[in-house]
């Protein structure tokens, strides 16, 4: 059984509400920055400098209002910003990665901006709505473990109500009763992460990949036991299409009964990069019913 080293997948810049500019020069990799680095073991060290291939290969631009679940999240830290995805749930919360709100320090975001109704989200589209959302907002789980990412999971309350509309909605997640594991389902990621070794930032706009949701024991031969485990769900990474740094914290979603269902939350890819074959892993959004509906407003059906 091999070991996979392991990346997470944000990407980093600014914040607060009503229309908000965005200093969209501040953007980089969350790998550039020390905090990131500072959390990972002495032999992962030698990846700082490393250069794999990272993004989404075979991927393509979604169309304007194809994923209106989905928001560029942008968080504030001391040392800088980041970049990541997110979902709307309600009108008031987004669901997304703990990675995507916590530091290295294990401080959280001081604020920041929520992007909904984009397709570019470094322009000034009428469809936007950037809204902005504080400290006392951010609610991560209570057992997350940034060294071991396990429990990789927050919410954020927003600072005023989304207003819903053919580009800005709700993501519906699995209901209480539903038990399926998804396996052989086709998920379909979405994101603003990068698209190319050769941008040093992520994509401006949407873009998807899908492949085969996987097993998980199909995904732990991949990887490691230790690493993946119930509380995990990972997707096919064949023609190196896969999620990358700027993704972390979006959705893997497949099509349940003509609607998109969410089942997945974006949590890490292999340090061998994005391309190379390796599943990536998503925090399983059943596993944390509890934690959802007890951190943001959203009620899971029976």
């Amino acid at each position: 059984m091999k070991a996979a080293l392991l990346v997470t997948l944000a990407v980093v810049a600014a914040a607060s509400a009503e229309w908000i500019d965005i200093d969209w020069s501040r953007v980089k990799p969350i790998d550039q920055f020390d905090h990131y680095w500072q959390r990972l073991p002495a032999e992962l060290q030698f990846l700082r400098h490393a250069r794999p291939s990272q993004r989404i290969v075979n991927g393509q631009e979604a169309v304007p209002g194809q994923f209106p679940y989905q928001i560029a999240l942008l968080s504030n830290f001391a040392a800088g910003g980041g970049l990541c995805g997110g979902t709307i749930i309600t009108n008031t919360f987004i669901l997304t990665a703990a990675h995507c709100v916590v530091d290295g320090a294990g401080a959280l975001a001081t604020d920041g901006t929520a992007i909904l109704g984009a397709h570019n989200r470094t322009a000034t589209e009428p469809t936007q709505q950037r809204i902005g959302f504080v400290r006392d907002g951010v609610f991560v789980h209570p057992s997350y473990s940034a060294t071991l990412i396990r429990n990789d999971i927050a919410t954020v309350r927003l600072n005023s109500p989304a207003v819903f509309n053919e580009r800005v909605q709700p993501i519906e997640l699995p209901a209480r009763s539903d038990s399926r594991t998804f396996a052989g389902m086709i998920g379909t990621a979405s994101g603003f992460g990068r698209t190319s070794d050769a941008l040093p930032g992520a994509s401006d706009v949407v873009m998807y990949t899908s492949n085969p949701v996987m097993t998980n024991a199909a995904c732990v031969s991949a990887w490691n036991i230790i690493l993946v485990s119930d509380q995990n769900v990972c997707l096919d990474a064949t023609g190196g299409r896969s999620v990358c740094n700027g993704d972390s914290g979006g959705p893997l979603t497949v099509q349940d009964g003509g609607e998109s269902l969410e089942i997945g939350i974006a949590s890490f890819v292999s340090a061998q990069g994005c391309a190379s074959g390796i599943p990536s892993v998503w925090v399983r959004i059943s596993f944390y019913r509890d934690f959802i509906e007890q951190n943001s407003n959203y009620v899971f059906r029976a």
